[in-house]
């Protein structure tokens, strides 16, 4: 889980944990449908995603809270990062305008664009990546916000062979088959473009496993 999902989490089952009154509905409905989200995207299941996402995010709308509402929606991007899929947040943008200024910069670290004052928004883990590159990938303890950094490091064209390593074991240690390909996938075009055979031939040997291919 991202430190963003963390804290949306948090916020989310923050009046489950007093003895009373009773938290709504929303909190744990929310809760549970971004989880069963994120793990569906994470597998592959494009379907079961994006029927949870929604429930999610209805019962957030419902909040009127935009700060939740963007939040979900960075989560979402967030996911699509870690498995190289570079795109615009669109739905977040439609809400730039309201959010608070953590999840302007946060979403703009996502997409390659960070400027250095907005650095000290980021969680932790983030702004050493933002500030010292591919070094701070692997001291990142949460699989998911590893697999996010290396994304955008990726993306701002920074990600050292160091860096493709640790996605790749990152993503196969979770079982997380989406990621898991599309880092193979980079790994594959690059032993390719080296003209290392042998490599490349392995790689798509394991690319086939974890596909499915027989």
């Amino acid at each position: 889980m991202t430190r963003l999902a963390a804290l949306l989490f948090g916020l989310l089952m923050l009046a489950a944990c007093g003895s009373k009154p009773r938290a709504p509905d929303w909190q744990m409905n929310a809760h549970d449908a971004l989880q069963r989200s994120q793990a569906a995207y994470l597998k592959g299941d494009a379907r079961v995603e994006a029927a949870e996402f929604e429930t999610a995010r209805r019962e957030l709308a419902a909040t009127g809270q935009v700060a939740l509402v963007a939040r979900a929606e960075l989560t979402r991007c967030a996911a699509k990062v870690a498995s190289l899929v570079f795109e615009a947040c669109e739905a977040f943008e439609r809400l730039r305008a309201d959010a608070p200024a953590a999840e302007r910069a946060y979403a703009d670290y996502l997409q390659g664009r960070i400027a250095p004052p907005e650095i000290a928004l980021l969680p932790a883990h983030h702004r050493a990546v933002a500030s010292a590159g591919a070094a701070a990938v692997a001291s990142i303890e949460d699989p998911l916000a590893r697999l996010v950094a290396a994304g955008v490091l990726m993306q701002t064209g920074q990600a050292s062979p160091q860096v493709l390593d640790t996605a790749v074991d990152t993503a196969s240690q979770q079982g997380w088959r989406r990621p898991l390909l599309a880092w193979l996938g980079v790994q594959l075009r690059r032993a390719e473009g080296a003209g290392a055979a042998q490599d490349a031939e392995r790689l798509r040997r394991r690319i086939a496993l974890v596909g499915g291919t027989r």
